[in-house]
Parts: C-alpha cells; sequence; structure tokens
C-alpha cells in the first residue's frame, strides 16, 4: 500500500519514504512457499480412498492455516509498515485493517541510536532508537541502509534547528540556574585534608 500523502501539512516535504528491509519478508515467503510445496506433496502421495481424501483435507487445512498465519500475514504487515522522514517529523505507521500512525516531531528527538547484528550489517539494515523529549520513543525495525538514514536524520534534525532557533531560546530559557559554588568550602576541605 503507498503511503497517503494527505497526513503530511501544505509546506511539509517528504524526504524519505521507508518499508523494512525485503529480508524482514524472506522467513514469511518461505512459509508460504513450504505450505503450498507440502500441501502439493500430500496430493500426490496419499492414495485417492476415503480415508486418503480426509487426510489429504487435514493436512490442506493445516498448511492452510499455516501459510496465512505465519505466511500471507506478515507479508502484508511487512508491506503495509510505513517509515517516512519529513523535513518537519518522523511517521510511523502500521496496520493492515486497523491501523497506528505516530509522529514524531524532529525537534523533539534527543537521540538515535542504530543497533545492527552481523545479518544486520551483511544486508546493510539495523534498527533505529529515536528517543525524545519526555519518555517518547521511536523504533524503526528492519530499516534499509540504516546508517545513512542516520545520518540523514541528524541533517534534518540540524536543518530544523536552524529553521526555528526560537525553540532552543526557549528551552534554555526553561532551564533552571545553578547555584554559585561555594568556594570556601572546597578550599577549607582541601585544607584539612592537607
Amino acid at each position: 500500500m503507498a503511503f497517503p500523502e494527505d497526513v503530511l501539512a501544505e509546506e511539509e516535504e517528504l524526504v524519505l519514504h521507508l518499508h523494512p528491509h525485503w529480508k524482514a519478508a524472506i522467513r514469511p515467503a518461505l512459509v508460504a512457499l513450504l505450505a503450498v510445496v507440502v500441501t502439493a506433496v500430500a496430493w500426490v502421495m496419499l492414495p485417492t480412498t476415503d480415508g486418503g481424501r480426509i487426510a489429504f483435507a487435514v493436512v490442506a487445512l493445516i498448511m492452510l492455516y499455516q501459510g496465512i498465519r505465519y505466511g500471507a500475514a506478515p507479508l502484508v504487515q511487512w508491506r503495509c509498515t510505513h517509515y517516512v522522514l519529513t523535513d518537519e517529523r518522523i511517521l510511523l505507521q502500521d496496520g493492515v485493517i486497523a491501523r497506528e500512525r505516530r509522529d514524531l516531531p524532529l525537534n523533539r528527538v534527543n537521540d538515535h541510536v542504530v543497533t545492527q547484528s552481523v545479518l544486520d550489517r551483511l544486508f546493510g539494515s539495523g534498527t533505529l532508537k529515536v528517543d525524545s523529549i519526555g519518555e517518547q520513543a521511536a523504533l524503526l525495525a528492519s530499516v534499509p541502509r540504516a546508517q545513512s538514514v542516520q545520518t540523514l536524520l541528524y541533517e534534518l534534525i540540524e536543518q530544523d534547528r536552524q529553521r526555528h532557533p526560537e525553540d532552543d531560546e526557549e528551552e534554555a530559557a526553561e532551564e533552571p540556574e545553578l547555584p554559585a559554588q561555594r568556594r570556601g568550602l572546597f578550599r577549607r576541605q582541601a585544607r584539612r585534608g592537607d
């Protein structure tokens, strides 16, 4: 499914639109293929008697369930998961029938970390965890070209800070002033230790 452009604001520009890496679809595709192969083998190998037909029906039903539950459904979910970076926010959307969409404004991002296993490094994918002000966090699993996406995210955050410098000034004004250090207290302790 394509990502709906109507969720973007008027001045907002789409920078990057991704789905999870194709390696996430390998296992479900193999399960669906295995279900079809097992059903075909059962069709050929089981006798055409009443008992054979019942056995084939049982095998076919089990493989249909397995193929849909662990094959087709994860493939559809993979295809319906969107990771979108704009010049103002990060959008995460997933779900087939019931959808969930999360927005994370770039000016609220504190930290972003890429985690890669050995297999992820071979495929060039990874998991991108984006932390923001407060307790919000976004987890983008199996991101293709994860390191490039992290670099692009950093550049977008810096561009957003340059476009909106008043946000940084407001945050600085909200920070409480630290009390001045008492230098005399520290000098006395240093003299006592001598």
